[in-house]
């Protein structure tokens, strides 16, 4: 046998392998560890100084007082028509439920915003008509409004009345009280 073609062999499996040891040692000097912080709160090294200690306070009374929850759903029923709840704070949506009209079924759903202590004006009213559509959903949000002379959040509080023109269904009531959903403040200033 020849000993040229054997060393040959040899020194190429020896460069090979030290390659491999080349890259794999430069390939893990490239690796870096990074923390996970995901799941921690990031806290600076330095103490908090006490005028940022104070409005950190701040923020949390006013994120305390701002709690909002909306009330439990009620579904106050009269026949086929139902709402949501007996009592909504200013910029909640009054979820009306339609379901089992009768075919011969067919008028109108009127919300009456209060006046006063005894009278009422109508403030939307909604078409239903058995014959074409026996069960759907809709929602109102009482709003401000200079056009309709709803000018002030006291245009709109109150107890109201739904009426259901049409039928003999006795009248549903709900009362808006006068606190505001957050958030929604800047739609409920006066603009009369």
């Amino acid at each position: 046998m020849k000993k040229g073609p054997a060393i040959g062999i040899v020194a190429s499996i020896s460069v090979a392998m030290v390659l491999g040891i080349i890259f794999a040692v430069s390939d893990e000097s490239e690796k870096m560890e990074v923390e996970d912080v995901l799941d921690r709160e990031i806290m600076p090294d330095d103490e908090v100084t006490p005028e940022v200690q104070a409005k950190l306070d701040e923020i949390e009374k006013i994120n305390l007082e701002n709690e909002y929850s909306p009330k439990p759903r009620e579904w106050i029923t009269s026949g086929p028509f139902q709402i949501d709840r007996s009592e909504y704070v200013l910029g909640e949506k009054i979820f009306l439920v339609i379901g089992g009209l009768q075919y011969n079924e067919k008028g109108q759903i009127a919300f009456l915003r209060p006046l006063n202590d005894t009278h009422y004006e109508v403030y939307q009213t909604i078409p239903f008509d058995g014959a074409k559509k026996n069960a759907f959903n809709y929602y109102i949000q009482p709003q401000i409004s200079k056009i309709r002379g709803i000018c002030s959040p006291d245009d709109i509080t109150g107890n109201w009345n739904v009426v259901f023109r049409g039928t003999s269904y006795p009248n549903l009531e709900f009362k808006i009280t006068d606190e505001i959903l957050p958030g929604e403040e800047d739609s409920y200033k006066s603009v009369c």
